[in-house]
């Protein structure tokens, strides 16, 4: 009963997560994390460790199917991934010096937020008009909204998906396709390197939830990532902000339950 227990919450979990990264390049800790942490007991750092570990194959997958559509900027990626990650550990730093418990649901709301603007402001940016700006000042845009996104993240423990898709579409002006597309390329080495360094500090976590938590994720963020690619931008924007409000909700209650 107790295996089939944790299949359940694993698999809806994964589906959740798997979704939101497929189609929003989403991290899969989001969702994974407090649902394990609220119907299965688990500790914070073991759940944060399966959620990581959840988001590698998942955002592997998304980027790949991304990138086969030609949907993913790979050298304005990398700039801003290497960017992401040093700048994370300062945030965490300044994090540890700062009060920062009201914080606490911070990314939930804006992930929220988030869907509402894809509904209500749909990005409507195309290739063309994306590409008009110069190798340079895209490349000098990434390290500075680099720099933007591994502050925020490491300060307040969450959030990296979310605040690339906005910050790529919003400020970088990327079509929404290629914003999500570099946003799983990068969450997939971001998410690599994370869940390698807690179960290296934290030890090895429950294999079973963990398997359960990849394997449902990996599924829906393939079947999000298809759908995405095919759909029209019309239809993207829509079905991104549907499952980002819907998800956002969803965490929202769990942590009430909580």
């Amino acid at each position: 009963m107790e295996v089939f227990i944790k299949f359940v919450v694993c698999f809806i979990a994964g589906i959740g997560a798997g979704l939101g990264t497929g189609f929003a390049g989403l991290s899969a800790a989001a969702v994974i994390s407090p649902m394990l942490i609220a119907f299965l007991g688990m500790s914070a750092y073991e759940a944060v460790a399966i959620a990581l570990a959840s988001d590698v194959l998942a955002s592997a997958v998304s980027a790949y199917t991304y990138a086969k559509n030609k949907n993913i900027d790979i050298r304005n990626g990398i700039t801003m991934m290497i960017t992401v990650l040093l700048f994370t550990m300062v945030g965490s730093y300044a994090a540890s010096l700062v009060p920062n418990a009201a914080l606490g649901n911070f990314s939930v709301f804006m992930t929220m937020l988030l869907g509402i603007k894809f509904i209500v402001k749909p990005v409507m940016t195309t290739k063309e008009v994306m590409n008009q700006t110069s190798a340079k000042k895209r490349f000098c845009q990434s390290i500075l909204c680099g720099i933007m996104i591994g502050l925020i993240c490491g300060f307040i423990g969450a959030g990296g998906g979310m605040m690339m898709l906005l910050i790529l579409t919003s400020i970088l002006g990327y079509e929404l396709k290629t914003a999500v597309g570099t946003s799983v390329f990068i969450m997939a080495f971001t998410a690599f390197t994370g869940s390698v360094s807690h179960i290296a500090i934290g030890g090895m976590p429950d294999m079973l939830c963990m398997v359960f938590c990849i394997l449902s994720t990996l599924l829906w963020a393939r079947i999000a990532a298809v759908f995405a690619n095919k759909a029209s931008a019309k239809t993207l924007n829509r079905a991104t902000g549907i499952v980002l409000l819907i998800l956002g909700a969803v965490v929202l209650g769990v942590n009430a339950v909580k």
